[in-house]
């Protein structure tokens, strides 16, 4: 059943709400969080009090601002339901620090005819290039785009846009029945420390679904496995007008090496689908130290274990054969939440339900990445990921498509249904 529809009052109010968040400044900082600080950054702490408002505004109880910057609030069972059993819906407070989210200035363009965008700075929004933005136009869609100074930050504010319209239509259709439903909106998920303090201790579902995704259908139940590596080479400084006679071992000679020999057509600007990665994303030293750090992808277990593998024996060998030594640090960040999901096959098949009574077709992918869904299921609290309407993350040229906004709402409408034991015709 689909309950926002196109120009009714519900999907203006979820532009409106979209249009608003994204006009907040809420960007995290990958420094601040590797350090331990949660929330990374201040303005996280703004864009959450303005979300408690709003959340007490349309009707939940319980609402409340932890410590470290997540936002929690419950819809409680409607009458008679309480037996049913809970859930919980989660999107992402924080846009990346890759590309500034600051002074956002989007652009409506409403009924779409295809045109070629043409954005500052030489950024182009062309649908003969890019096949959703194609069916944008073929559908006459209205789509949000930034003005290409600035990333837009539909990831993940159409994610919460969606939940907020969904949510605070059940609240005011009193004939949907429902159970408790839960609503985290956590910071730092852009930085891979989303759920380092999620508050375990008020969240009572045994289920959960973010709302995090990309293109309309896309229902995302795996992701990848990550580790984040540092390799550290140490050698020897020597002047260098006397280096042969002195032994100098050059570290940054290491390290480049390194870098260099890792293995041919494995990085992420030459693999898709399910290939893995490795991606030095980081260099730094000088000649008696330097360190480079890498992220290792796979979608298998086994895979991740043989790409650390690789790594150290690699590093050993540039090592020995520049005559200096090498430390090598794994750190796990997330596992491939498939395992998770697969030991309660109910909570995915609830929403592959909730999908097609909105109209959608599920279109199982693998997440090239991870989502706070990820480590939740880790956690215990199996949770796929559902999709937005968000195109071309991480960018200038991201845009978002308001119909796949207005679908994502739709179903986490229908999902409550299903969960209740109701079903469409």
């Amino acid at each position: 059943m689909n309950y926002i529809k196109s120009t009714s009052k519900e999907e203006k109010e979820l532009l409106e709400r979209f249009l608003r968040y994204v006009k907040t400044y809420s960007e995290s900082s990958s420094a601040e969080a590797d350090k331990g600080v949660i929330p990374s950054t201040p303005q996280q702490k703004d864009f959450a009090r303005m979300l408690a408002s709003e959340m007490i505004a349309i009707g939940l109880t319980s609402v409340q601002i932890t410590d470290f910057c997540y936002v929690y609030g419950v819809l409680p069972a409607s009458a008679g339901c309480g037996k049913i059993p809970s859930f919980c819906m989660l999107s992402h407070l924080d846009t990346v620090d890759e590309v500034t989210g600051r002074n956002v200035n989007p652009s409506v363009h409403a009924d779409y005819d295809g045109a070629v965008i043409s954005l500052a700075g030489g950024g182009i929004l062309d649908p003969s290039r890019d096949s959703a933005l194609a069916q944008a136009a073929a559908e006459r869609d209205t789509i949000i785009t930034t003005d290409g100074t600035t990333l837009l930050g539909a990831d993940d504010k159409a994610g919460i846009a969606a939940i907020m319209t969904a949510v605070s239509f059940i609240a005011s259709h009193k004939e949907i029945r429902h159970g408790k439903i839960e609503v985290v909106f956590s910071p730092d998920e852009e930085t891979g420390h989303g759920m380092d303090k999620v508050p375990l201790n008020l969240i009572s579902s045994k289920r959960a679904y973010t709302v995090d995704g990309g293109h309309i259908g896309q229902l995302e139940t795996e992701c990848f496995n990550a580790v984040g590596t540092t390799v550290t080479f140490t050698g020897k400084a020597a002047h260098t007008g006397d280096a042969r006679a002195a032994g100098m071992v050059n570290a940054v000679s290491m390290v480049s090496s390194f870098t260099a020999n890792l293995p041919g057509r494995q990085s992420p600007e030459t693999t898709d689908k399910r290939d893995g990665f490795y991606a030095p994303l980081e260099l730094s030293g000088g000649i008696e130290k330097a360190e480079v750090y890498l992220l290792l992808r796979d979608f298998t277990r086994d895979g991740i274990e043989k790409r650390k593998k690789i790594v150290g024996q690699l590093a050993e060998a540039v090592a020995a054969s520049f005559g200096g030594s090498v430390e090598i640090v794994h750190k796990q960040q997330y596992l491939n939440m498939k395992d998770g999901l697969d030991a309660h096959p109910e909570v995915v098949q609830d929403l592959e339900k909730a999908y097609r009574n909105s109209g959608v077709e599920p279109v199982n992918t693998p997440i090239r990445g991870g989502t706070d869904g990820s480590r939740l299921t880790e956690m215990g609290i199996p949770t796929p990921n559902i999709f937005t309407g968000a195109h071309n993350f991480h960018s200038r040229t991201e845009w978002a498509s308001l119909s796949q906004m207005s679908k994502a709402a739709d179903i986490v409408i229908n999902l409550a249904r299903v969960i209740s034991g109701e079903h469409d015709a």
